[in-house]
């Protein structure tokens, strides 16, 4: 049997959506050591598993070419909300299966072939060794309007690494509210938001990346990283405007303008696709920062989950025992 810990991540947004630029997309993102996932695996004759990931093992299976897996999965991450469940499970998987038969699973190689990894690289990289990660993106000259069949990209290449400080903390509130986008209709919205994005918010977050935010990380300003991202997100909204309904998608807006009021809270934003929205802070301010997002979800009269976690600089952990 092998057991397979991994946490969640945070997705800050892209570096560029537009096709009037050389590279495309290019990411940037944290992780978190809780909300945290772990899967186990067996070697079995058939596929035993949860609905959520059946399809997920039935490949992992067929491309280590192994018979066949029973997997189990114990404190899921919640599914579409910003925190990269579908690629921290199906990189589990995968993990977890290789590590049944003493097979070891490159999962930067076996993600494409899972979908995984398409635009985004900070799900595959956070997994591989956790931290900051600032992806390096694709050509432009790449971008197709379809999107291509499973295998047929690279993950994109980490561009920066830069290990969490210890002191950092983030905010996550879990809004109950609609999942966030994935699937075809993601695939939908984003190739829809490439194809008219203005080029402008890239010029201005390239200057954010290397004047604010990298060396923000680098000498472990959290009150600097924080704003930075925060305003990141806040260009990437208007690239997502017309696809989401505002710069935040509905009620995450509401979540955010409160929190960015809050003097414990230095930046806040939506995560991916939401419906997660993240602050920063750190380890002196966390109770206020907590405090913070639960009273940012009654005042919106929404009911949620309010989490503080620390980053985490570790990639997973693969245990196997027999």
């Amino acid at each position: 049997m092998t057991r397979v810990d991994v946490g969640s991540r945070l997705h800050f947004g892209f570096g560029n959506l537009s096709l009037a630029h050389e590279r495309l997309y290019g990411a940037l993102g944290v992780a978190l050591d809780r909300p945290r996932l772990s899967v186990r695996a067996e070697p079995a004759d058939g596929i035993d598993a949860p609905q959520r990931c059946e399809r997920t093992v039935e490949t992992v299976c067929e491309l280590l070419d192994v018979p066949g897996a029973s997997v189990t999965i114990t404190d899921p991450l919640p599914q579409h909300v910003g925190l990269g469940s579908g690629t921290q499970l199906a990189l589990a998987v995968a993990a977890a299966v290789g590590g049944a038969y003493d097979r070891g699973a490159d999962v930067r190689t076996l993600a494409p072939k899972l979908g995984r990894g398409g635009r985004s690289g900070i799900g595959v990289a956070t997994f591989e060794a956790g931290g900051f990660v600032l992806d390096g993106g694709h050509p432009t000259a790449r971008f197709t309007t379809d999107r291509p069949v499973d295998g047929a990209w690279t993950v994109p290449p980490v561009a920066a690494r830069h290990r969490i400080p210890d002191d950092w903390r983030f905010l996550v509130v879990l809004p109950d509210a609609v999942p966030g986008r994935s699937g075809e209709t993601e695939e939908k919205s984003i190739r829809g938001v490439v194809e008219r994005a203005d080029p402008d918010p890239a010029d201005r977050i390239a200057g954010l990346i290397t004047r604010r935010v990298l060396p923000a990380i680098a000498t472990g300003n959290a009150d600097r990283f924080g704003s930075a991202v925060a305003e990141i997100g806040r260009l990437n909204g208007t690239w997502y405007a017309d696809e989401q309904g505002g710069v935040y998608r509905p009620p995450v807006g509401e979540l955010v303008d409160a929190l960015a009021s809050e003097p414990a809270v230095y930046g806040a934003g939506q995560s991916s696709w939401g419906p997660a929205v993240y602050g920063v802070t750190d380890a002196e301010h966390a109770a206020d920062a907590r405090r913070a997002g639960e009273a940012a979800l009654a005042a919106a009269g929404l009911d949620g989950k309010v989490v503080i976690a620390s980053g985490r600089n570790q990639g997973a952990s693969v245990d196997g025992r027999r």
